[in-house]
């Protein structure tokens, strides 16, 4: 009994997702409110009711009419779960049908078909089907692999890793423009190539004009 148990609620979970499953692609409660409104308009016409030892018989003249027309109700009701794609000519029969059941069938089952055929037939003319889901992109089948949030995808070969956004940036050396750069290293280090090649100016590495050392 208790190993049967589980397995008995997982087939009955299962079938209760593709119920729910079939009833989301189509107009379920329009064709079932329309379904239900055919009932009642179909019945009370040929409906007894016994009080002690008196019978009231609610027949009407149009007792055909009535059937006639609670059947179709209930093959609308059917049709919208079935053919969806004839939802809104069902739902504007279904109104119609609700309306003419008032003079027909006894205030359309005194007015229980009718509001429910009158409600139904709204929402199957309304009802519309969900968009398709959107396609996933490359980044979100990376996404759903499990990465940490603001990680970066690995880059591809010959190209070097990007650092991840929360990682400090490192600065540049500040310079101080205010300082001579000999304080710190030597002239030829500041001024490598100044003295060889510099020929029109006063050049640090000989002190002396640069025509005068050309000449």
């Amino acid at each position: 009994m208790s190993a049967e148990t589980p397995a008995a609620s997982g087939q009955f979970a299962r079938r209760r997702l593709q119920f729910r499953a079939w009833r989301g692609t189509r107009p379920f409660w329009a064709g079932l409110f329309v379904l239900l409104g055919g009932l009642p308009i179909a019945y009370f016409p040929y409906a007894h009711l016994q009080v002690g030892h008196l019978t009231l018989a609610m027949a009407t003249t149009a007792g055909a009419g009535s059937l006639i027309i609670g059947v179709l109700l209930v093959v609308l009701g059917i049709s919208l779960w079935f053919q969806k794609h004839v939802r809104v000519f069902a739902g504007t029969a279904a109104i119609l049908l609700a309306l003419v059941s008032i003079p027909v069938s006894n205030l359309g089952g005194f007015l229980i078909g009718f509001l429910l055929a009158l409600v139904g037939g709204a929402m199957a003319i309304s009802w519309s089907p969900g968009a398709p889901p959107a396609p996933e992109g490359p980044g979100s089948a990376y996404t759903a692999g499990g990465a940490p949030e603001g990680a970066i995808p690995p880059a591809g070969p010959g190209v070097p890793p990007a650092a991840p956004y929360d990682a400090p940036q490192q600065q540049p050396p500040a310079v101080d423009f205010g300082k001579p750069a000999h304080d710190d290293a030597g002239p030829t280090q500041a001024h490598p190539a100044l003295g060889a090649h510099d020929l029109s100016g006063t050049s640090p590495a000989n002190g002396a004009n640069g025509r005068h050392s050309a000449g």
